[in-house]
This record gives structure tokens, C-alpha cells and sequence, in this order.
């Protein structure tokens, strides 16, 4: 494809930021995931969905103040090179691409096997390939186009969703069980089998682990700052309202679940979106819940490869990735950041046929440490932006932070407090170790190929000062 420029074009609207959040935070997390931190917490994961919203909120208020101020392309890795320094933002900007790929190897596979149900004689391989290459040439269109279908796909998901919500909530009003010797319902389930810390306050700590994993994606608002139509208006309005959508999303769908059933069964016999749409009278409820959860698999593989697309194009703006990142097609979309993510992904494939179900949590973990990695540089890199303006430029601001540096320091210590989660439990401390060794393995590149080209290039400016 020839490179028609480096700019990308601002096509987003107001109603597609707000959904391809949506499509990137609500998937994989939110159907399948939160069985496994309900196993972990029983009720009390309800309050570990309540903590990480409130940390996650503060911490996209710290992206909005600067990308209000300042609306770039690549976005948190930029502030992060420009406010903590050119280091960080390399280990910043590149924790979040691979973050976004190992979150598209789960979805690309997941896609295959769900796929499966409807043609179980096709090999998988084909419906992955079909997906990648399907994706990637959505993501070749116009970014008008991209965000345009992601927005319908990112629908449906809201609409199950409440659907589900709604249908709960009729379940509860009629008082019907989802299923025999399931008990009653009511919210007497969040306290009586085992209380609402049934594993006590360590099995609430365990369950962090994949509750912010399940907000991870949200923070591609701050990416499309570079392609929205009105930054300063738009940036502020999807903040103020995505995350709370999405905490009411993750917190009433599992509240209306652990209503309607004991919490060491959710999950346990199958999908309990099947299991609510069943007993609402749906018989076909698996191939409905299928045709939801392939729209949430295309719609969050489709903003991941966006937002770690976005990110590369960013960096290699700013010398931290290779310049041919920086190309853009004539419709304005980095063709080679797609082409990358993509090729990658149909490695990926090969790698995902040995990878067990089991191994759900890893993946998930290996996410939490990059996300969470990203996250706390959004936050440092807000607190560094502060303490570089003066009293006057800090009160004109567009869109401040609320609650004042307290509560961004409790946000920091919140994320360093992951950290410690992952560490602390044998089956996510391979997690952390394999972060350590990733940030470790960034740091030796960037001070092989990125920091000897910072030294020439401040040698020659002061170079150009001294003539």
C-alpha cells in the first residue's frame, strides 16, 4: 500500500469513541471471566468490581486532563516520554502493544471454537485465518468505517447484556430457579452459603487479578484523542460516562447472578447467560448467547489491534518504534501497524493450538501487569504534568482531575498494590515474573537502539547551538 502522508484523519465521533471503549473493556472479561473471580471471591467480588471501577475512573480522569490539554497521537506513551521521560515511554508504549496482541491470541482462538459449535466439522484454522484477515482489512478502511462498525458491534453487547439484566431481574420477580435444588433467590445468595466473604478477605484479594483485567481496553479513549473530531469536547464526555457504564454493566450483571444462584455454581453448568435465557422460555439461548459473544470476540480483537496500532504509529512518531509505523494509507489508517498486529497474530495461532483452556488465568494475568503497568504511568505521568505547571495554567485547565492529588496517589498505591496480588499467589506469579522479564528485555533494547540515537541527536543540537 503506498504511504500517502503520516497524519491520521479525524473521523470519530462522539458516539464511536464511547463504543469502541465499550468494545475493547466489555468481552472475554465480562462472559467468561467473572466466573472464574466469582469462584475466587464468592459475593465480595461485587465490592472488588466497586474498587477497581473507582481506581480505574480516577485513573482515566488523569488520561482525559491530558489529553484534553494536549490531544496527540499514541496518546499515554507519549505523556509518558514527555512527562517521566523518553524511558518510560518506551516501556509504556510497548507494554500496551503487547498487551493488546496476547488479548487478541485468546480472542482469535476463542473465535475459532465458537465458530465450532455451528460447524463443528470445519478446522478451526480456517475460521481463525478468516477472522484476522477480516479484521485487518477492516481495519485498512477509513477510520470513519472502523468506528461506524465497531459502534453496531458494541451495541449488541450492550443490548445482551441488559437483556440478560432485565431477564434476571424478571427470574427474581417471579421467584423461578435456574434450575432443581438450586435453592431460593433473592439477595439472601450474597450471604448464605458461606457469608459474603466465603473465602474470606484473601479470596477478594485473589479475584483483582481478573477484575481489572476485565477493565482492561478502556483506556483506547485516550488513544483516539488523535482522531477525534473535537477532542476538548468529546474526550471528556466518554470518560465521564463509559466507566461508569461499565462498572454498572460488570456490577449488576454479576448481581443479578449471584441472586439467582449460589455463587460456587455460576459457571459451574455451562454459560448462566444460557441458563437465564433458558429458563425465560428462549430454547434457542445458546445459539443466541453464541451469536453475542462472537460479536464481543470481533468487536474487542477489532479496537485491541486499533488501539496497538494507534499506539506504534505514535511511537514511531516520536523515534521510539521503527518509522515505517508512521506510514498512513491515503484514508489516513497506519497500514503497517496493521499488517504487523496481524501477521502476528496468525503466528499466534500456532502457538494457541497447545494452549489448555486451563491456562485462562495465565493469559489473564500476563494482561493485568501490562495494563496495570500502563495505567500507573497514566497516573505518574499526570502528577509529573502538575508539578511542571504553575498555579494559573493548573486552574485553567479544561478538564482537572477531581478529589485533588490524594486521590491520585491513592491510585498509584492501588496499582503497586496489584502488583503485590500478582505476586502473592502461586497461579498468577508466573505472571509477574514473565512481566519483570518482559520490562527487563524493553529496557535492554532501548538502551541498544533508542537511547544511543537520543544521545546523537541532542550531541547535534547542541551542536546547531554552539554554531
Amino acid at each position: 500500500m503506498a504511504n500517502a502522508g503520516s497524519a491520521l484523519h479525524r473521523g470519530l465521533s462522539t458516539r464511536h469513541i464511547r463504543f469502541i471503549a465499550l468494545g475493547s473493556a466489555i468481552g472475554t472479561g465480562l462472559f467468561y471471566g467473572s466466573a472464574a473471580a466469582i469462584q475466587r471471591a464468592g459475593p465480595s467480588v461485587l465490592l472488588a468490581y466497586l474498587i477497581g471501577g473507582a481506581a480505574i475512573y480516577l485513573t482515566m480522569r488523569a488520561l482525559g486532563e491530558m489529553a484534553v490539554r494536549t490531544p496527540v497521537s499514541g496518546s499515554f506513551g507519549h505523556y509518558a516520554s514527555q512527562y517521566l521521560g523518553r524511558y518510560a515511554g518506551f516501556l509504556t508504549g510497548w507494554s500496551y502493544a503487547f498487551s493488546m496482541l496476547m488479548v487478541c491470541l485468546a480472542d482469535v482462538t476463542a473465535f475459532g471454537l465458537y465458530m465450532g459449535l455451528w460447524f463443528p466439522d470445519t478446522p478451526r484454522w480456517i475460521w481463525v485465518l478468516s477472522i484476522v484477515l477480516g479484521i485487518a482489512a477492516l481495519n485498512l478502511c477509513n477510520v470513519r468505517v472502523f468506528g461506524e462498525l465497531e459502534f453496531w458491534l458494541s451495541l449488541l453487547k450492550v443490548c445482551a447484556i441488559l437483556a440478560m439484566i432485565v431477564g434476571g431481574f424478571t427470574l427474581l420477580f417471579f421467584g423461578i430457579r435456574l434450575g432443581e435444588g438450586q435453592g431460593s433467590v433473592g439477595l439472601a445468595n450474597l450471604w448464605e452459603y458461606g457469608g459474603f466473604f466465603p473465602n474470606g478477605l484473601e479470596g477478594m484479594i485473589a479475584s483483582f487479578t481478573i477484575v481489572m483485567f476485565a477493565f482492561g481496553g478502556i483506556e483506547v479513549i485516550g488513544i483516539t484523542a488523535g482522531e477525534a473530531k473535537d477532542p476538548q469536547r468529546m474526550i471528556p464526555k466518554a470518560i465521564n460516562s463509559v466507566p461508569l457504564r461499565i462498572l454498572i454493566f460488570y456490577v449488576l450483571t454479576l448481581l443479578v447472578l449471584l441472586m439467582l444462584l449460589p455463587w460456587s455454581s455460576v459457571g459451574s453448568q455451562g454459560s448462566p447467560f444460557v441458563q437465564i435465557f433458558s429458563s425465560l422460555g428462549i430454547d434457542s439461548a445458546a445459539t443466541l448467547l453464541n451469536i453475542v459473544v462472537i460479536s464481543a470476540v470481533v468487536s474487542a480483537i477489532n479496537s485491541d489491534i486499533f488501539s496497538a496500532g494507534r499506539m506504534l504509529y505514535g511511537m514511531a512518531a516520536i523515534g521510539q518504534a521503527p518509522r515505517v509505523f508512521a506510514s498512513t494509507s491515503r484514508s489516513g489508517v497506519p497500514w503497517m501497524t496493521v499488517l504487523v498486529m496481524s501477521l502476528a497474530l496468525l503466528f499466534g495461532v500456532l502457538l494457541n493450538y497447545w494452549v489448555p483452556e486451563e491456562l485462562f488465568l495465565i493469559f489473564a494475568s500476563l494482561v493485568t501487569f501490562s495494563v496495570v503497568w500502563v495505567w500507573l504511568m497514566i497516573l505518574l505521568s499526570q502528577m509529573a504534568m502538575r508539578r511542571g505547571m504553575s498555579a494559573a495554567q493548573i486552574r485553567e485547565l479544561q478538564f482537572p482531575v477531581p478529589l485533588g492529588p490524594a486521590a491520585q496517589l491513592g491510585a498509584v498505591i492501588f496499582m503497586l498494590f496489584i502488583f503485590a496480588v500478582l505476586g502473592a499467589f502461586a497461579d498468577t506469579r508466573l505472571a509477574l515474573y514473565v512481566g519483570v522479564g518482559w520490562l527487563a528485555l524493553l529496557s535492554l533494547a532501548y538502551w541498544i537502539w533508542i537511547r544511543p540515537s537520543d544521545l546523537d541527536q541532542a550531541s547535534g543540537i547542541q551542536t546547531q547551538h554552539k554554531g
